[in-house]
């Protein structure tokens, strides 16, 4: 076995040490499918109010201007699906949003594999992306074989479904790269018919300023009069389109203990959220990603909710 086959086995046995789900590597490149595609949801204004979206339009395509230098992408899979969900008929938040704050979880797990090819291989430079830098990451987990993008807009797997977290290592070690998968969503329509927002406007595009998700978090302002009634209880995020996805039948727990809910939340009744205060938001949320909306969020979230019934 040569040393690139070496270490791309090594990096691989040592990521599913780590507790993730699976790993697949790619050449570092420009994502020529991808330039076009983006460029066009961005033209349509279907990245709403997230103007985040528009920048480093080259880098978001291309990782060797973020990281310089950089030969390999090596793309990463963190299972979150839970083992309880909530309750039925109560407001609902999305399951990634369960435990704590997959960035925090994911970048310590990054950061331990990072030490280990250093230890393993040298001096290797590289960074760790968790959703927090212009990266598309499911481009890249699709490229690198870890699945394939789904007419809604995800990462689906035959095995596992889709309910995982996709970070990156950019690195700048060559290393063995991976093939991508056959996509197998079909005929299926699951989830286009299944949105409740019809965010997914055609199979594989997803209008994000219509999109659930998008209103309860991302949006500052005030929620559209025009959706009222239409957001199916959810008040942080939305997992419509995976629920209905045959391939999340797959779907098996996690065994990461911080992606456990706080006790608290899986029994909370609507009541219980309309009646939230804020010394119970910091409980029940301490280190959970729904902070991302502050507690006046989610109670502006729920209030349109309410008021929707």
């Amino acid at each position: 076995m040569d040393k690139v086959s070496k270490w791309t086995k090594s990096i691989k046995t040592e990521a599913k040490r780590l507790g993730f789900l699976s790993c697949g590597i790619s050449k570092a490149g420009f994502l020529e499918e991808e330039a076009p595609r983006l460029e066009k949801w961005l033209k349509k204004n279907m990245h709403g109010q997230m103007s985040y979206m528009e920048n480093h339009f080259d880098k978001r395509l291309d990782p060797t201007l973020l990281v310089e230098g950089s030969k390999s992408v090596i793309s990463l899979l963190l299972n979150y699906y839970p083992e309880e969900t909530q309750t039925n008929d109560t407001y609902k938040i999305s399951k990634y949003a369960y435990g704590q704050d997959y960035h925090h979880v994911i970048k310590t797990k990054l950061r331990a594999l990072q030490q280990f090819i250093t230890n393993e291989i040298g001096e290797v430079h590289g960074r760790a992306f968790v959703d927090s830098a212009p990266v598309l990451d499911k481009a890249w987990a699709a490229k690198s074989g870890l699945g394939w993008i789904g007419k809604n807009g995800n990462l689906l797997t035959q095995q596992v479904g889709s309910f995982y977290f996709i970070a990156e290592l950019i690195v700048d070690l060559e290393l063995e790269y991976d093939q991508a998968v056959t996509d197998h969503c079909g005929t299926c329509t699951a989830c286009l018919d299944a949105c409740p927002t019809q965010a997914i406007v055609a199979p594989y595009v997803v209008d994000g300023s219509k999109c659930i998700s998008y209103f309860t978090i991302e949006l500052k302002n005030e929620l559209p009069k025009e959706v009222k009634g239409s957001f199916d209880d959810w008040a942080f995020g939305c997992d419509v389109c995976q629920d209905v996805c045959p391939w999340n039948r797959f779907s098996k727990p996690h065994n990461e203990p911080l992606f456990n809910p706080h006790p608290d939340l899986l029994a909370m009744t609507k009541n219980d959220w309309e009646e939230i205060t804020e010394d119970v938001f910091k409980k029940v949320f301490k280190k959970s990603a729904v902070k991302r909306t502050k507690f006046n969020g989610l109670q502006r979230n729920i209030d349109f909710l309410k008021s929707s019934e």
